[in-house]
């Protein structure tokens, strides 16, 4: 894709871990922190990581290719180290049993909204921050199941498997969302193995999910472990959800959408840098047009998406 009508990309810094006082979580909430050097009124991007099969990138330390593209062009990227990650497997306060807790659907959520209420706690940790940040200009973004953790804060509706209660999680604070392979619906379209151990999918329903949201797919995404309705099912968030929506659906396209989670990932069956650059351009616009009206940056990138000769891919909007 071609260089569209950025802003220049500005030096990054990135600081990690920033620990937020966590009362009753199994352990602090730790957050990397990625800027631009200057500017203020930093738009706000909260990240959630996936589970994947790397030990370390399910963590503040994965995503570096999004991050600190985001970063370059303007906005403040909060990563927080989700309870389900690898790099807490080992710790027992955490992790007692062994094996993947299914609940953490709905503490993943909640490190989301707890970042919100302590943005405070995290300038005062970040002198080069402070004052820099616009709390009313959040948006949240999430690959694979943090798409899933994503959906949640923008309005998607689950049943507690536990208890059989209704769970709202959305958080009003967060205004637009970036929906990276993403889970989708519930139902039959969840394979047994994803029933047993993801539970909580099985009761997915996006109806109410009504935020604005970009939808980011691969047209080779099978996630056959996860469902039995093929590449399709990752798009459920845009079609199941009412407007305002984009649909991004990128040619050939798998789960790692040319590699995401991080620089040269071992597990990225489609490595492919330009599909990398393409994602980070027109997610970064997209957000832009979304957190500041009449930016014409999401436009001008549809423009210059269509007018290639061998497009990418394609985009559909509702």
């Amino acid at each position: 894709m071609h260089a569209m009508s950025q802003p220049a990309p500005t030096p990054v810094f990135s600081i990690s871990p920033v620990v937020l006082p966590a009362p009753g979580r199994a352990v602090d909430l730790q957050v990397r922190v990625s800027a631009p050097v200057t500017g203020s009124s930093l738009p706000i991007i909260l990240l959630s990581h996936g589970l994947g099969f790397s030990h370390h990138l399910s963590s503040l330390n994965g995503y570096a290719p999004l991050a600190n593209y985001w970063a370059a062009h303007g906005f403040a990227v909060i990563q927080p180290t989700h309870l389900d990650s690898r790099t807490l497997s080992h710790n027992p306060a955490v992790n007692p049993g062994g094996g993947y807790d299914p609940r953490h659907w709905r503490t993943r959520a909640e490190d989301m909204s707890r970042i919100l209420d302590q943005l405070d706690v995290l300038e005062a940790a970040v002198p080069q921050l402070a004052g820099r940040l616009a709390p009313e200009k959040v948006a949240v973004a999430g690959h694979s199941m943090g798409g899933h953790t994503a959906s949640l804060l923008l309005g998607t509706r689950l049943t507690d498997p536990h208890d059989g209660t209704l769970m709202n999680l959305t958080d009003p604070r967060i205004k637009a969302g970036l929906l990276l392979a993403a889970t989708g619906r519930g139902g039959d379209a969840v394979t047994p193995t994803a029933a047993e151990n993801y539970p909580f999918l099985t009761t997915t329903d996006f109806s109410a999910m009504a935020a604005p949201a970009l939808v980011v797919v691969g047209d080779k995404d099978n996630s056959a472990f996860l469902t039995v309705a093929g590449p399709d099912w990752h798009a459920d968030p845009y079609h199941l959800a009412p407007g305002p929506k984009s649909l991004l659906t990128l040619y050939g396209a798998e789960h790692g959408l040319g590699g995401v989670s991080g620089y040269d990932v071992a597990e990225t069956t489609d490595e492919n840098p330009n599909r990398v650059a393409t994602i980070a351009q027109l997610t970064s616009a997209y957000l832009r047009s979304q957190l500041h009206p009449g930016d014409s940056a999401w436009q001008t990138a549809l423009d210059a998406m269509t007018a290639e000769p061998d497009p990418p891919g394609h985009i559909d909007s509702k």
